[in-house]
């Protein structure tokens, strides 16, 4: 007969008994009863919000005026006549806009991803001469008031001759995310495996390749979740729109609902409906991507 080797068990190092200790206590807090009504009430609050906007754009104009939005359930009465006004081709027509708002929202939103990613790559697995100051000098950026940079941009883009064009809008937000971006995906391409690297440099792959198809499939939590980020800070952008659009041709639907609120300053029925049109597409993407989401701001955050 042929005896069973003992089993044998790694002895398990208090660092990382400390932290298995401290992950199940983190996840006991969080999966506690307390913490997951604390989740509820938070939601119920941050909801209710948006719920009366939704009430009030299918209420009648003077139903708006005379009464809240609450008072809807003793008495409901529904039209989409405000739906029909923001969208009447002779009237304020924010399907227009709608469309800026697209055109101006995916080129910000992909140029300075693929701009950081490439510049996250180079200061994380790339040596040249000072990397390491010009990489502070990026991140030091983020402390600059955007507001402090509209003027002067305007300058330069009216001297050459972008003004009242959409690359002033695509260029600006651009600008003004990627040292953002390249400091987050740094942080993620620094946490993969140098062994990693060094297996597909070992195989003959250059920087290209190892970018490419290497490190690209990786990144695609961390790209999205940055992704989504960028992508609702331009969509609900007022401030550099109004600096930027000169004209209703390139102006997106938050200029339009900033004008339909100081001109129409009673026009709640109208600014209820094209509030919640300009709300759809934000919402529906960070549903879609909402486990890149997750998992994107998890990524990096533990190591092995």
């Amino acid at each position: 007969m042929t005896t069973a080797a003992p089993l044998t068990t790694t002895p398990v190092s208090k660092s990382e008994a400390h932290k298995l200790s401290a992950a199940a206590d983190a996840k006991n807090r969080l999966t506690s009863p307390w913490a997951s009504l604390a989740a509820v009430v938070i939601a119920v609050l941050w909801t209710i919000p948006t719920f009366g906007l939704l009430i009030s754009s299918f209420r009648p104009e003077m139903a708006i005026k005379r009464t809240g939005w609450w008072t809807f359930f003793s008495d409901p009465e529904v039209t989409l006549d405000n739906y029909r006004a923001v969208f009447d081709d002779g009237g304020i027509n924010l399907a227009d806009f709608f469309l800026n708002s697209l055109v101006i929202t995916i080129p910000s939103v992909v140029i300075p991803l693929c701009l950081a990613s490439l510049a996250a790559y180079a200061f994380a697995w790339m040596n040249f001469p000072g990397k390491n100051v010009l990489f502070i000098a990026i991140f030091a950026l983020q402390i600059v008031p955007l507001q402090v940079t509209l003027v002067p941009l305007l300058q330069l883009y009216v001297k050459a001759g972008l003004n009242n064009t959409f690359w002033t809008l695509w260029l600006s937000h651009s600008t003004f995310a990627l040292p953002l971006a390249i400091y987050l995906l740094h942080n993620f391409i620094k946490e993969v495996p140098a062994s990693l690297i060094e297996a597909a440099r070992i195989d003959g792959a250059g920087h290209v390749s190892i970018f490419f198809k290497v490190l690209l499939p990786l990144l695609v939590p961390a790209l999205a979740a940055f992704g989504i980020f960028q992508f609702l800070w331009v969509w609900n952008d007022l401030l550099v729109s109004l600096t930027f659009a000169g004209s209703p041709e390139i102006s997106p639907m938050t200029v339009q609902l900033s004008n339909l609120s100081g001109t129409r300053g009673t026009a709640w029925h109208l600014l209820s409906a094209g509030a919640f049109v300009s709300i759809i597409v934000p919402v529906t993407v960070f549903l879609l991507l909402q486990r890149y989401f997750v998992r994107g701001l998890l990524a990096g955050s533990v190591k092995g």
